[in-house]
């Protein structure tokens, strides 16, 4: 494997190296791991943008659309799209990647399917070396759009720079937002389908919301916005681009992108470290772990004790 040219193909934005390069990342494979550390040290380019919410609340068209705006200025997106996992062979459903298939013939676009492979934060494990790749390739913005599992997603706050919630009408989102701490980590609030005679509604209560003070985690002074969308109009597109702009700019003006650099660094170590102490442990599974789990089922040994016998024969215990 020609891991040189193919870092070079991925600097020079070569659409099969950089699909070849997510391949190699998302496989985890050992040859790869030097490659990804210096595509790592070469990005941090890009404005990386987490869109999320419930299903049904129209992310992948809003995404789509956005993209479009976006691209009138010239710049490249990449959109990395989380969708559920088959339960079958483990792989992406690839249902956001059938909604967007018009752009596929945009050289200035590149989408990205993952699966999420169990993770309830609504993030694939492979997600951000993804993003690096993307940044490392030149393309200016990087939006992750989650799978939308509710009251669980909550990863995308700590993996990207800008996270804009959207809600839908007729939803119950206002309820959902405050159950799952949505409110926290939104910069920017999105109502989609605002052609709807209920999206007022909506959009009301969440500004309501947010006059109570129960939002933002931004340290700067950061107002978050409530915009109305509606990809069917087009009403809405172009202010929602125009605040991920200004976010970006206020991130850099504040400090706060700095903080949240090292929170995304924090993020990815600790969820690695997490994900190679479960390939030890799922390699021992068959062997040695077996009668332990035997005995914890039998209720001969207590599963925090388990648990703690574990970590001591991986040379991991407290």
């Amino acid at each position: 494997m020609d891991i040189e040219g193919l870092l070079d193909g991925v600097y020079a934005g070569e659409i099969r190296a950089i699909a070849r390069m997510m391949s190699l990342a998302e496989g985890a494979r050992a040859p790869v791991h030097d490659a990804m550390a210096e595509i790592y040290r070469r990005a941090g380019r890009a404005h990386v943008v987490g869109i999320t919410g419930v299903p049904g609340c129209g992310k992948s068209t809003l995404v789509g659309a956005l993209t479009r705006v976006v691209r009138k200025s010239g710049r490249k997106v990449g959109i990395v799209a989380v969708d559920p996992s088959s339960p079958f062979s483990g792989g992406a459903i690839l249902g956001d990647r059938i909604r967007m298939t018009d752009l596929a013939t945009d050289e200035g676009v590149f989408i990205r399917s993952l699966a999420t492979r169990g993770n309830l934060g609504g993030l694939a494990s492979a997600s951000l070396d993804t993003v690096d790749i993307l940044d490392a390739a030149g393309f200016d913005l990087v939006l992750i759009e989650t799978v939308g599992v509710g009251q669980d997603e909550v990863d995308i706050a700590s993996a990207a720079q800008t996270v804009v919630v959207v809600s839908a009408p007729g939803l119950g989102d206002d309820v959902q937002a405050i159950k799952a701490g949505v409110l926290e980590i939104a910069d920017i609030h999105v109502v989609s389908k605002a052609d709807r005679p209920d999206a007022n509604k909506t959009t009301s209560d969440l500004k309501a919301m947010l006059g109570l003070g129960l939002s933002s985690r931004d340290r700067g002074v950061w107002s978050v916005p409530v915009i109305c969308t509606s990809v069917e109009t087009g009403e809405g597109i172009e202010d929602l681009s125009a605040a991920i702009d200004d976010h970006g700019v206020h991130l850099s003006n504040s400090g706060e992108r700095d903080h949240r650099q090292k929170e995304i660094a924090e993020m990815r170590v600790l969820k690695i470290a997490e994900n190679m102490v479960r390939r030890r442990v799922e390699g021992e599974r068959e062997t040695s772990l077996r009668t332990m789990f035997d005995d914890t089922a039998t209720r001969r040994l207590d599963p925090h004790s388990a648990a703690r016998k574990l970590l001591q024969d991986l040379n991991l215990g407290e």
